[in-house]
């Protein structure tokens, strides 16, 4: 099962270097992969905020003062290797979040990493389906949150087990494993283990060259660090210009709050940009399904690829009924960074509501609903355009986006993640982006692990940078 990272290998990076300890010698890890159980002996979990609200950093028409934030989780073992997750927020409601990982904590203390991903499809029902704290969702709101944190860590824990980056895990799992990290409970209607296996072993073929491509190109990106909503025009122009120069040729613009002003800059976007580059606007749920309908008829003018969240992420007949309004504009429907589960995934697919979709790394139960989501989007044919941005959403979803072009879509038509410029400088392995494209990872793991000394300074309430903002 654990097999030891090797020099020369995808990262060449050992597990322990990651972990700044010294490296062991070959001889050593192989003795440390065969014997280790790599058992879960503690949970710690951190309340980490950046006061991004400052600068309007994240501002759209609903969420006008965002402290991009996170509940991070570290599970440590009995070898010292370590694994590092975390779930994304906006600031206040965060120890909620930290109370509820804490919940979970005993369903993970006193398992061993084997034991998880030998049955993780049932390791994934227990964190979901427990008796009592099950009806705190089931699967929803802050408990999925928590599951999605804790278990980002344990994917990132595998991931460093193996020495590998974990898109490159994924990538290289027979396809009866991949379908076994799935729970199939409330889609079998859509999507039966039969079906998924068979997408995943027909995507076998063409599979090195794709992976081979990824290392070369990297994968298609577009930004959203231009045009929060509380940037100035003055602002706009110039980061507009400055991600032209870069090679960004996607652009997203946040509107909602006033159409005549969304009207004005989204021409001057559209003007900067020229009429070959891609863009898509963002509502972030702001308005009822007629008034998305008339705002977006008025916004046709700019030619935007898609409208994203027009309405509550929950209303998936609203969202089919803007869906067929906008199709005679050729303006598409994106959702998905707070759809809740797969089962609503399954929803939104099934009325045709939407032309894109975009998993979040961190809303839904990790990889393991991530990977459900993937493969009924590739059945019903939707391009998936996954969420980033916020505090670590770039890291993480980099892998879950590389796994679904080399084994799943094989297409990249109408497809792109968002990329967002904000905070990567946190992170021990940030991402990297080249010409618009994101770079796979190298290093073993799912980069979520965060700098010690950003941690510290950025914990709420007693790191020194919000010890400094509490006493202005």
């Amino acid at each position: 099962m654990f097999k030891p990272a090797r020099h020369g290998e995808v990262g060449g990076v050992s597990l322990q270097r990651s972990q700044q300890q010294k490296p062991l010698r070959s001889h050593d890890r192989l003795n440390l992969c065969a014997e280790m159980s790599y058992k879960i002996v503690n949970l710690r979990v951190r309340d980490v905020r950046f006061p991004t609200s400052l600068e309007q950093h994240g501002s759209d028409a609903m969420h006008t003062d965002p402290d991009y934030s996170a509940a991070y989780v570290v599970l440590d073992t009995d070898s010292g290797l370590k694994g590092f997750g975390l779930t994304f927020t906006l600031g206040k409601g965060t120890e909620i979040v930290l109370c509820a990982v804490k919940a979970l904590a005993g369903l993970v203390i006193g398992k061993s990493l084997q034991e998880i991903v030998s049955n993780f499809r049932g390791f994934y029902r227990l964190l979901t389906s427990d008796g009592q704290m099950r009806w705190l969702g089931p699967e929803k709101g802050v408990i999925h949150l928590a599951t999605a944190a804790v278990l980002n860590a344990v994917w990132d824990l595998w991931a460093r087990a193996e020495g590998k980056p974990l898109w490159k895990l994924l990538v290289d799992m027979d396809p009866k494993q991949i379908v076994s990290c799935i729970d199939f409970r409330y889609i079998t209607d859509v999507l039966t283990e039969e079906e998924a296996l068979d997408i995943l072993v027909k995507a076998q073929e063409g599979k090195k060259q794709r992976e081979d491509q990824m290392l070369k190109e990297g994968y298609p990106a577009y930004t959203t660090s231009c045009a929060w909503l509380g940037y100035s025009d003055q602002q706009l122009k110039q980061l507009c210009s400055d991600a032209l120069k870069s090679g960004w040729t996607r652009f997203k613009v946040k509107v909602g709050a006033d159409l005549e002003d969304d009207i004005r800059r989204c021409r001057l976007i559209r003007k900067m940009i020229g009429p070959s580059s891609t863009l898509m606007i963002d509502a972030n749920q702001r308005w009822d399904v007629a008034e998305a309908i008339s705002w977006v008829s008025r916004l046709a003018e700019v030619k935007p690829l898609w409208i994203e969240e027009p309405t509550s992420p929950d209303d998936i007949l609203g969202h089919a009924a803007i869906s067929k309004a906008l199709a005679p504009l050729g303006i598409g429907v994106a959702t998905g960074e707070q759809c809740h589960n797969r089962v609503m995934f399954k929803q939104f697919l099934q009325a045709s509501a939407l032309q894109f979709i975009q998993i979040d790394s961190c809303r839904l139960g990790s990889v393991n609903e991530n990977l459900a989501v993937l493969l009924m989007a590739y059945k019903f044919q939707v391009p998936v355009c996954p969420h980033a941005g916020g505090v670590g959403l770039c890291e993480l979803v980099q892998h879950l986006i590389l796994f679904d072009y080399i084994c799943v879509s094989a297409d990249l038509r109408n497809r792109m993640c968002e990329y967002v410029d904000h905070l990567h400088e946190h992170f021990t392995s940030p991402v990297v982006i080249q010409d618009a494209h994101y770079m796979p990872p190298k290093d073993p793991g799912y980069s979520c692990e965060m700098l010690e000394e950003s941690v510290n300074r950025h914990e709420y309430p007693e790191g020194d940078i919000w010890k400094q903002e509490i006493q202005k």
